[in-house]
């Protein structure tokens, strides 16, 4: 063991170890502390790194995000470096530790054969059909709600930096850990942090990652004209692309259309200039060619099997707007808030697979009246109750864009009944806590009310008292509360 001692510019003393190395990323190698508590990340190349960018990386920013409003919100979805060391030559950022929950506990299938046990859950395990079901043990893999929250704490993450006018620069599988057993994600490498007109990109990206403009343009220097370096608008490219991978388990870009005879040319051209969407509705020349590819990619890379519009409305719109209309033009590419809304909705539209064996466990109701898991291709034998919002504006009610798909034991909450009110860091306990749930019983759908003292039915009129139950009928109405959302209830599945 050899500990290296030295002084943060805060006057506290920090320790690592030299022989105990934790990763290696871009800029940095990453040392395991005697502390359990925190690693450090040398910088293999002080001389070329922002000093003041760093300063304010663990002090105005960190005391902004994490130490500000809603901080220990943002706290877990970020590994934010606290200190920085500038000391005997040696620049170094100071960050905590992973949960553990960020760390595999079984590994890989037949006894751990890739040695992952113990190791961080790198995002790249859960983001390609091929290392989840050729490698990874089930009991690893998660389902796919849990998915769809992790997606979610990302998309929050980003919306957060951008908010506070940063970007995160390199976003990737490499540099975000997701936990899909318990749906937890957390973004790292937080020190390339570009600020528009003050500190820009050290490193272009992440190979997959990298928005079409930065990657058409790499080999340009920077500072010439037409060079594109990482900004808020390529984040708003990586963020789908990581989404669409942790959701249907392949690239969206990655296809059968090739370029160049040249491994780099093709490779250069197919991400950035040419790139082109693989489920592209009228240009099908980079579709994927299912009888190309191992088992092990099946039947997620096969994007007539499983296209993506089984990911629902709202997801699919904005793959279109990111993929389609602003695959090569930036400024088109939704936000990452309309990401994190989109998959908010989404969630509200699952279904659990009535198959014990499923390996996903929930699909998303696509409309129809005979619903189906895509996955496994289960039919859902039950009926179906739909709730259809509808928000009160001026002196009617207008479509509110979101609907409530009802299964057992599924709970009613504020943000359901409140246009004003969505998830997010801004909840107060209150606010959280349940107002109703979904039952079958004695045969019947119904809601039961928890704690709505103005809940009606709102064509008889009838008040639901707290503790009490309402059936869900075919077209009935059911206010939550005066001049409020209401919500128009269709069974499917009859």
């Amino acid at each position: 063991m050899a500990i290296v001692k030295l002084k943060a510019t805060d006057g506290t003393s920090i320790e690592y170890d030299d022989q105990r190395l934790a990763g290696t990323g871009g800029v940095k190698d990453v040392y395991f502390s005697p502390d359990p508590s925190y690693v450090v990340g040398v910088i293999r190349n002080p001389e070329k790194s922002d000093k003041e960018k760093l300063k304010k990386l663990v002090g105005d920013y960190y005391q902004d995000i994490i130490k500000g409003e809603f901080g220990c919100y943002w706290q877990d979805l970020f590994n934010w470096p606290t200190k920085l060391i500038d000391d005997n030559g040696i620049l170094a950022l100071v960050t905590p530790t992973w949960e553990k929950d960020f760390f595999f506990s079984i590994g890989s299938k037949k006894n751990d054969m890739l040695g992952i046990k113990g190791k961080e859950k790198n995002g790249k395990w859960f983001a390609s059909a091929n290392h989840q079901q050729k490698h990874l043990d089930s009991s690893e893999r998660g389902d796919w709600n849990r998915y769809f929250q992790c997606c979610i704490k990302i998309s929050r993450a980003i919306h957060r930096l951008h908010a506070a006018g940063l970007a995160h620069s390199d976003l990737s599988c490499n540099n975000v850990l997701i936990d899909p057993i318990k749906g937890k994600a957390c973004v790292i490498d937080i020190d390339g942090l570009v600020v528009p007109g003050r500190f820009q990109a050290e490193v272009c990206g992440t190979p997959d990652f990298i928005a079409p403009e930065v990657m058409s343009t790499l080999t340009m220097k920077v500072g010439e004209q037409g060079k594109c370096l990482p900004r808020r608008e390529t984040d708003l490219h990586a963020l789908p692309v990581l989404i669409y991978m942790y959701l249907l388990y392949r690239h969206p870009l990655r296809g059968k259309k090739h370029h160049s005879n040249d491994p780099t040319e093709d490779e250069t051209l197919m991400m950035g200039s040419k790139a082109l969407f693989v489920e592209h509705p009228s240009d099908v020349s980079n579709r994927t060619n299912p009888a190309e590819l191992k088992d092990s990619y099946l039947p997620y890379a096969d994007t007539n099997k499983i296209p993506y519009t089984t990911l629902g409305p709202y997801l699919k719109e904005l793959f279109d707007k990111a993929f389609i209309e602003g695959l090569h033009e930036p400024r088109k590419r939704p936000g990452a808030a309309s990401w994190n809304t989109a998959l908010v909705k989404t969630v509200d539209l699952l279904q659990p697979c009535e198959n014990e064996n499923c390996a996903h466990k929930w699909f998303v109701f696509d409309n129809s009246t005979k619903p189906i898991c895509p996955f496994c291709n289960t039919p859902y034998p039950h009926t179906l109750p739909v709730l259809t919002f509808y928000d009160y504006r001026g002196s009617s009610y207008m479509p509110a864009n979101h609907r409530l798909m009802v299964y057992k034991d599924l709970y009613l909450y504020k943000w359901h009944i409140d246009r004003t009110v969505s998830p997010s860091e801004r909840l107060t306990d209150d606010q959280k806590k349940p107002l109703g749930y979904f039952l079958f019983y004695k045969g019947k759908w119904v809601l039961v009310n928890q704690s709505l003292p103005t809940l009606q039915d709102a064509d008889t009129k009838e008040k639901i008292p707290i503790n009490k139950h309402i059936e869900l009928t075919n077209n009935k109405k059911i206010l939550f509360e005066q001049g409020g959302r209401l919500a128009l209830v269709q069974i499917s599945n009859m």
